[in-house]
Order: C-alpha cells, then structure tokens, then sequence
C-alpha cells in the first residue's frame, strides 16, 4: 500500500507576512509544495493530503489538483480553531490555529495508511522522501514511527531565528526526546568565533553544530491518531485561555516517547535543506533552486 503524504499548510505565515505556502519560487513559478510533490510521487507516494484552513481551500485546489491529477490522489483537511476540542470547553477563544501536533490530527479521517507529515515552506530533497518512504512500506511494527533529522548548522536563517525541534538520538538511531526550540539562531562574538545559541527565559544555550534537530518530516503509522487525540484533548484543556499555545508533534513524539506507547527512528539526510521564515529568505531559496534544475536534479519543466 502507497504511504500518503500529509502537508502541513494551515500556517498564517506572520514572519513572512503573506501566504508563504503558495507563493512562487521555482523559475517556472513553482510553489516549494511543488518539489515536494515531484519527489513524493518518485518516492512512492500516492496521495496527498493538504491541511489547510477553509478560506485556503479554493485557492489549493485551483493550484495543484489539475497538476496532480492522474499522478496521486488529493484531498484536503481542514484545520479549524475547534476541531477536536473537548465540546464541554465551549467557544475556542483564539486566532492562532493549535499547532502542528493539531493539523496532524485535522487528517485523521483522511489518512488510512502510513503517512508522512512536512511543512509546506520547507524544501527537504528527494533523499528524504526515499527514506521514509521506504521506512513506511516495509516497517510493520505499529509502534515504530521515524523522522528525518537534518544538522542545525544547515537549517538556520541568516535573516533572524527559527524554530526547531532538537533531538536527542540513541546509539541505535532512536530518538531519546525531541525538544521544540522557538528561538535558535547564530551568535557572532568574531570572525573566527560563531556559535549557535538557542534562547528561552532570557537564558542563551549553545548547541553544537552537528545537532541533530526536526524539520518536521515525520513518519507515522495510522494506529498513532488515537493516542494522539488523548494528548490534544489533554492539552486543550489545560491551554483553552492560553490563545498563543500550540499542541506541536515533537510534543506529540516526546509523550510517546516517555510513556512507552511508541518510538522513533532517526534518519539522518545529507540532502540540501532550506526553507522560508522570512520575506528577506525568498531570493536565498530561488537561487538554490535554479541552481538545482541547471544541474539536472529537476527537469525544466515538473509538471
């Protein structure tokens, strides 16, 4: 059975101050969700689900079903402020969607397979949807999940902080615990002396480059959804009149993780990764894949 492939696109995009997940960057006017699809369908997959709030839908299915159509299956789920909340919370009182760990759960009835879950801003290289396409077509145990880890030296921005989860990995590739950062940037104290800091509490740690952090490319087996809809629930209740609090999949992986209901294999990628915090990194990511179709690793043309 071909694993799906879930796209994290519900996002308000505050930073980059526009719809980031639909905007151009390809010099053919791709979207990053195009390459992702491109190396999705050689990778394996056969369909795609779009998590994505309601006012988006229009605009989604105008871009990518006709390009899709006859190569995998789309659906779309939607990712509204009360889905899954406990009906004796009342009213949600808030703006800002739940969270990643919440959009996974918004495709829990449109996911009968195992499935991937990426952010639709992040290019993450065909290498990476190959290893965890593999992992979900042959892997049979239901408690074993797997992500693809990515060295915090090659995911930063040089235009301000990001958010990344980081991972702490066994000797034998299993992720320990999963930690979401909001704040990692790099510190420069001289030319020769550049660190990398995370901060929290108005304290800065120093993480070693070669950290292993989560771009939030996750794969899970559909038995997870259960277990995570008891979390959210959980963590509903506790955060209804916190409307800046977000139920994340590291949180989702890390419960797992520490009460022994599922594990997590690390896949390390030496694949390019780059991304789209900000307006300023647009350039930064059209150059880079201009650069890749000149050297053959797209075709002029994806679609």
């Amino acid at each position: 059975m071909q694993p799906t492939l879930l796209i994290l696109a519900a996002g308000m995009g505050s930073r980059y101050g526009g719809v980031k997940q639909l905007d151009q960057f390809g010099p053919n006017g791709e979207t990053i969700i195009d390459y992702s699809l491109f190396d999705a369908i050689r990778a394996g997959f056969g369909k795609v689900v779009f998590i994505i709030r309601e006012e988006l839908r229009q605009d989604f299915e105008e871009v990518f079903a006709g390009k899709l159509a006859g190569k995998m299956d789309v659906d779309y789920a939607i990712q509204a402020l009360d889905s899954y909340v406990p009906e004796e919370l009342g009213e949600v009182n808030r703006t800002k969607p739940w969270g990643t760990g919440h959009a996974m759960l918004c495709a829990k009835n449109h996911t009968q397979t195992p499935f991937a879950v990426i952010n639709a801003d992040d290019f993450y290289g065909l290498e990476a949807f190959q290893l965890i396409s593999n992992f979900l077509t042959t892997d049979t145990d239901d408690q074993l999940h797997a992500m693809v880890g990515y060295e915090v030296k090659n995911t930063l921005s040089e235009n301000g902080s990001v958010s990344r989860g980081v991972c702490e990995v066994a000797e034998n590739g299993n992720l320990i615990s999963v930690i979401e950062r909001t704040k990692i940037y790099e510190q420069e104290n001289g030319a020769a002396d550049k660190k990398i800091v995370f901060e929290e509490g108005g304290n800065l740690t120093t993480l070693e480059p070669n950290t292993p952090v989560s771009m939030n490319f996750w794969g899970f087996k559909p038995s997870v959804f259960p277990l995570v809809l008891h979390q959210f629930e959980s963590y509903a209740i506790a955060n209804i009149d916190s409307p800046k609090a977000e139920f994340y999949i590291p949180t989702v992986m890390s419960n797992l993780i520490q009460t022994d209901t599922g594990h997590c294999k690390v896949f390390r990628s030496q694949s390019a990764w780059f991304g789209v915090t900000y307006p300023e990194d647009k350039p930064v990511v059209q150059a880079a894949l201009k650069h890749l179709h000149d050297e053959g690793a797209y075709p002029t043309q994806l679609w």
